[in-house]
């Protein structure tokens, strides 16, 4: 969800364990500056990138095979333990967890409106999320919400220790 304390979230897990976050945006918001968008997040921006997601997504399918790139720098890295990866359209998300064997999941802010002007956004509860962090309240209980979150992944790991 937009604005929710998705790279706060990526800041205190990478306290805990080396991380790595890609966003599926990202290689999206390189064609957009290409075509004049100036880094703003208004809503008009936000359905401009989305917009363009979709586009470059039926047309080359781009923005997944650029998820797929950095999946497989990730499992080539021996520097970080944890890849986050953003997405927000409940399809890429559930393509992403067989693909990939993701986990999912919401990083929850009920101080934050949600921002339905466009597809990514308006749908991001429209899906079934393995985990849900919540930041309602100061960032002191958001950190310590991420390092519980950490604990339950660590419990999760298999017997040889190998990543999820």
């Amino acid at each position: 969800m937009a604005r929710c304390g998705k790279d706060t979230f990526a800041k205190f897990l990478s306290e805990l364990t080396p991380t790595m976050k890609y966003s599926s945006i990202d290689k999206v918001k390189d064609i957009a500056y290409l075509c004049g968008w100036e880094g703003a997040k208004t809503e008009r921006d936000r359905k401009f990138l989305s917009d363009l997601k979709l586009l470059t997504t039926e047309y080359s399918d781009m923005p997944f095979k650029k998820i797929k790139e950095m999946v497989n720098k990730f499992n080539n890295d021996k520097d970080h333990s944890i890849m986050l990866i953003d997405i927000r359209e409940p399809d890429e998300i559930e393509r992403a967890k067989t693909v990939f064997g993701a986990k999912t999941i919401l990083i929850e802010n009920n101080r934050v409106k949600h921002i339905s002007s466009n597809m990514a956004d308006a749908n991001v509860f429209s899906y079934k999320y393995d985990y849900i962090v919540e930041n309602n309240s100061s960032l002191e209980e958001f950190k310590s919400n991420v390092k519980k979150f950490y604990r339950s992944i660590l419990e999760e790991e298999d017997e040889d220790g190998d990543r999820k």
